[in-house]
């Protein structure tokens, strides 16, 4: 499957910011959120069973997409893209990841949190983007600011996000989906409650409209 990046957010109205701590779970967790209707997953490079489970959902999980998060310099990349990763989420574009991710090969999708550091994004090739911390740099009120004067580009925002606060975010011209950890909470996923994570991804997934 070739996907761009805009591709990518609009297969699911939430994108599932995944903490997998043991890889053993990830399989067992992509097929529940799958079976809410999630299909791109994002599971961050914040523990060392990251990529491992990138790896088994990627090979056991056909209808799932699944991507890196977290990505923050050109090695986590490579790692990633080695690890069968579709998509690359970074909280940041530093320089030497923006050149990286331009010739990657998977769509990344790079975080900013200013109307400076969109312009910048925009100007290394990426429309794109991930707005983090959402709500901490002014979340929906900031959107619509951008969208003024930065009306092609597209946001996935993500930090803060739950289910209550997603609709006034993906109900803007300029947000194709949302990120949020409130899928995959740390309890139900070390319990093996799967059908916890499958009644919280068809309540997400209904977001979409």
């Amino acid at each position: 499957m070739t996907l761009n990046a805009l591709s990518v957010l609009r297969l699911s109205p939430v994108m599932p910011v995944i903490v997998i701590r043991d890889a053993a779970r990830a399989v067992d967790l992509a097929h529940a959120l799958v079976a809410g209707g999630i299909r791109a997953l994002e599971v961050t490079l914040r523990t060392a069973a990251a990529l491992e489970a990138i790896r088994a959902i990627r090979d056991a999980v056909p209808q799932a997409v699944v991507g890196a998060g977290t990505v923050c310099t050109p090695d986590q990349l490579k790692q990633a893209i080695d690890a069968g990763a579709a998509f690359a989420i970074s909280p940041g574009l530093p320089s030497r990841l923006a050149v990286a991710g331009r010739d990657c090969g998977i769509p990344l999708i790079p975080g900013i949190a200013t109307p400076t550091e969109a312009m910048e994004a925009q100007d290394q090739g990426y429309d794109v983007l991930k707005l983090f911390p959402a709500e901490a740099v002014g979340g929906k009120a900031l959107l619509k600011a951008i969208g003024g004067p930065l009306p092609h580009l597209t946001f996935c925002p993500t930090g803060g996000i739950d289910v209550t606060s997603a609709p006034g975010y993906l109900a803007l011209p300029n947000v194709a989906a949302v990120g949020g950890s409130w899928l995959t909470p740390d309890a139900a996923v070390a319990a093996g409650d799967w059908e916890k994570i499958i009644a919280l991804a068809t309540e997400a997934s209904a977001l979409g409209g």
